[in-house]
């Protein structure tokens, strides 16, 4: 019988939150942390040791033996070394339990081995980790015992970030500061904090644990680089939504249970569009501690499978002709006195306030059109973005009929007097309820859309961190606000100021807005018209890191220094090479290794039938042409394997990183394409029996 438990009861026990400080922490303690963690003063050294102290006590209370301070290197995982709390032995031969303030506020792991993008030098290995306060620390169960985790930032002995974490805080300082000078235009004098909000919704497939380790390709690149499609796919679309099957049902509720004890709010679970492609959506939270839950989210969702006898996958295209997966940044403003700024309310012409955010958002996102698309690129995702499923590689923002007609109302009139109410839909049967409808449709295929009172930013790859986008986000809308503030702060008629702006914001960056088909070639046509770039691939996004506009962007902000924004760039374009060239020679080890010879042995058993059946006297022009299809494509396939191998050594001997990038993407990655062409050919002709790895079929559809 299925494990029973109350949510209400597990939710948030493995977290020291409010509710465990409160309880265990002084009266002056507790109040000089939180006001620490709004960034009002620092924790001193005498407080920092009796929160250490408790957090050590209930750590030891839910079986720790270790603590570890967890960071976000920019290798694209998460990285954690592990302390125990003993102290030395007494004379006795005793240990006593121990954890400073200075254990809890500082750490220094080794710099050195970590991307750094010419920060660091191997033998400059100093760097530091620095507790987030505003981020929950949390005790994690799994197969090493129980572990005191606590979120760090990470940078390095001169101070650069070498972490997610640092610049996302960062830009949050610098929309918080911006936000709160454009809501006292509008007389808000009660906000003292605004807040970017983010649910982050995951995107992944599970795969049978036995039949993964039987492809080197999965195991080594997250991707399948060889494989024919099955008769079926996901044409009938009878996956999405679906039933969920047993064993993911199974697997399913485990990872909401441990997501729920570590306060993670898993909220929705369901079946995608392709076959053993699920998702999994929480409520929105504050951008940092949202970030951190989605990196937890990805760890819990791997560990979980593995002790199911699964494997979870992240990539972003782990199968060629179905669906890949990505992550949709579900991103609004808040105040600490509860207005979102993104709420238009019922009647968005009149909501003055909304009208000037949406404006500046649309001049953010248009002028840094490149930026955003940067934020969101990555190795796996130059197989998704672009391609009829995701969001294509132009940025554009969706408003919706409702938004789009109040918006060319101010533009064509000078003024907007009503909005597109919401009506009823009418289901045609008289035992169904007519339900209330919104006012706007959806567009599943615009990058940036409005849905109601957020934006979804839907071209994040599913294996990423979502801190680059939105520090991209925040740092582009405050630089949005603060030159929006900088005028209307000195105008003599606010009101008229603000109606002028809003109405010339509207009107200069509308070429941004469009609502239409964004899979459409008609699309990138009127895009190109309109002059917004069209960024196709991950190498071409990179350099938008490392413009004067960016550059002056980010430094007006505190989020990056140009010496930092330099080492990202380096580290991307590393970071494609390294990804393409593991990629390339596995795809020789498993042409080499396996399909050469399983082809080989299965011709021989063709040659071998075409002989028999000629000696008995009948007809074996089946085997023979059989035969000779194979050959071909054997022979194609050695052709290939050639010119892969003498392309992946010429890429060694490419200097830059930038120029070394490109050949990988240019000669590399097109011969691994030739080589994949006739291999997959070979799959649809030799017997199953023969071929050496889990096809598309065993490992999509039998789970």
């Amino acid at each position: 019988m299925s494990e029973r438990f109350n949510v209400a009861d597990i939710f948030g026990e493995n977290v020291f939150n409010d509710t465990v400080m409160k309880e265990r922490l002084p009266k002056n303690v507790y109040k000089n942390l939180r006001l620490t963690m709004d960034g009002k003063q620092e924790l001193s050294k005498e407080d920092a040791d009796v929160v250490a102290n408790a957090m050590k006590d209930w750590a030891i209370e839910k079986g720790a033996t270790h603590y570890t301070h967890w960071f976000q290197p920019l290798t694209g995982a998460t990285a954690e070394k592990h302390d125990s709390f003993i102290s030395a032995p007494k004379s006795n031969g005793k240990v006593l339990m121990e954890f400073s303030g200075k254990e809890l506020i500082k750490g220094e792991p080794d710099a050195s081995s970590f991307p750094s993008g010419g920060l660091r030098a191997t033998f400059e290995a100093r760097g530091y980790t620095a507790w987030d306060c505003t981020s929950p620390a949390f005790v994690r169960e799994d197969a090493a015992g129980a572990t005191l985790i606590i979120p760090t930032a990470f940078c390095s002995y001169t101070g650069e970030a070498l972490d997610q974490k640092t610049p996302l805080l960062r830009s949050m300082d610098a929309i918080n500061k911006e936000a709160l000078r454009l809501v006292r235009l509008f007389g808000n004098t009660e906000a003292t904090k605004v807040t970017p909000s983010v649910g982050a919704e995951q995107e992944y497939f599970i795969v049978d644990r036995e039949k993964y380790l039987q492809r080197k390709d999965l195991v080594f690149s997250g991707r399948t680089l060889f494989g024919g499609m099955p008769p079926k796919g996901q044409e009938l679309d009878d996956h999405y939504f679906g039933a969920i099957r047993e064993r993911i049902a199974a697997y399913m509720k485990d990872v909401n249970k441990e997501l729920w004890k570590l306060g993670v709010s898993a909220k929705t679970q369901h079946n995608e569009v392709a076959p053993a492609q699920h998702e999994l959506a929480p409520i929105y939270a504050e951008c940092n501690i949202a970030t951190d839950n989605n990196q937890l989210t990805m760890e819990v969702m791997k560990k979980v499978a593995y002790r199911h006898g699964l494997v979870c996958l992240l990539h972003e295209k782990p199968f060629a002709g179905v669906n890949g997966s990505g992550k949709h940044n579900n991103w609004s403003m808040t105040t600490d006195n509860g207005v979102n700024l993104l709420d238009p309310g019922k009647t968005p012409h009149e909501n003055i306030q909304f009208l000037l955010v949406l404006g500046c958002i649309m001049k953010a996102v248009d002028t840094h059109a490149d930026l955003l698309r940067e934020s969101a690129s990555n190795v796996g995702n130059d197989h998704r973005l672009g391609a009829n499923e995701a969001p294509p590689a132009i940025i554009s923002m969706f408003l919706g009929e409702q938004l789009e007609d109040v918006v060319m109302q101010l533009i064509d009139k000078g003024d907007a007097t009503s909005s597109i109410q919401k009506g009823k839909l009418k289901t045609g049967v008289k035992s169904l309820p007519d339900l209330a409808k919104d006012a706007t449709d959806r567009n599943r295929t615009s990058p940036f859309a409005f849905t109601g009172n957020k934006f979804e930013f839907r071209m994040v790859g599913s294996a990423d961190s979502i801190a680059p986008a939105n520090v991209v986000l925040n740092t582009i809308v405050a630089e949005s606000f603060k030159e929006v503030c900088d005028e209307l702060e000195k105008a003599e008629n606010l009101d008229m100021a603000i109606h002028d702006k809003i109405k010339e914001l509207f009107t200069k960056y509308h070429r941004i807005v469009f609502n239409g088909n964004g899979y459409s070639d008609e699309w990138v046509a009127e895009a190109e018209k309109r002059g917004l770039p069209n960024i196709r691939n991950m190498v071409d996004a990179v350099s938008a890191l490392t413009t004067d506009k960016a550059v002056k962007l980010f430094e007006e902000f505190g989020v990056f220094t140009k010496t930092e924004l330099e080492s990202r760039s380096e580290i991307k374009y590393e970071a494609y090479s390294k990804a393409i060239n593991i990629e390339a020679k596995t795809m020789l080890d498993m042409a080499a290794k396996q399909i050469v010879p399983a082809v080989v042995s299965y011709s021989t058993e063709v040659a071998n039938s075409a002989l028999a059946v000629a000696e008995v006297g009948c007809d074996n022009s089946v085997q023979k042409e059989l035969l000779a299809d194979i050959t071909t494509e054997l022979k194609a396939v050695k052709e290939a394997q050639a010119k892969l191998s003498e392309a992946v050594c010429k890429a060694a001997k490419v200097t830059g990183a930038k120029e070394q990038a490109v050949f990988y993407r240019d000669v590399v990655k097109t011969a691994m394409d030739e080589l994949r062409k006739p291999a997959d050919k070979l799959e649809m002709l030799v017997d199953e029996e023969y071929w050496p790895f889990p096809q598309y079929e065993d490992l999509i559809f039998e789970v």
